[in-house]
């Protein structure tokens, strides 16, 4: 998780929602690790999971990610869930939870859906408070530079 952790800080420092993601392979060795690009890249499936997901499946040509744990900072969206069953993500171990948008254990319970032919191990609350930190820090500032160009009547 302090991997993730390390991401999370390199998206702020991009002015990028803070989220970092690592996977692990089944032997313990990083796969990939990477953060949100959404702004960067100026696309809405940039995010931190998504990214690492593709580059491990490039690096080892596989689509199936099978005994891979997965590491983020933040609690999964739906299309992240989705794409983490898709890949077959053995573990997933998250920091803080996310009550607006989270489909783990938040808003919906995704990977452990009986209909689904595949469920994941859920770790949550893994260094939850920094986790959350960089979060709240991010949104801060964010509603700080809203709140000074209303201000300025922009």
């Amino acid at each position: 998780m302090r991997v993730a952790i390390e991401e999370a800080v390199l998206a702020l420092s991009e002015k990028e929602v803070p989220v970092g993601a690592v996977l692990v392979g089944r032997r313990g060795c990083i796969l990939s690790r990477d953060h949100n690009r959404r702004e960067s890249l100026r696309d809405p499936t940039a995010h931190a999971e998504v990214i690492v997901l593709r580059e491990a499946s490039r690096t080892l040509n596989a689509w199936r990610l099978s005994g891979a744990a997965l590491y983020v900072t933040k609690e999964p969206c739906i299309m992240c869930s989705g794409a983490i069953i898709s890949a077959r993500i053995a573990r997933l171990v998250y920091g803080c939870s996310d009550p607006k948008g989270g489909a783990v254990e938040s808003l919906y319970a995704i990977l452990g859906d009986t209909r689904l032919n595949h469920r994941v191990e859920v770790v949550p609350g893994v260094l939850e408070n920094e986790c959350s930190e960089l979060l709240k820090r991010f949104f801060k500032s964010r509603r700080h530079k809203v709140d000074i160009a209303a201000s300025r009547g922009e």
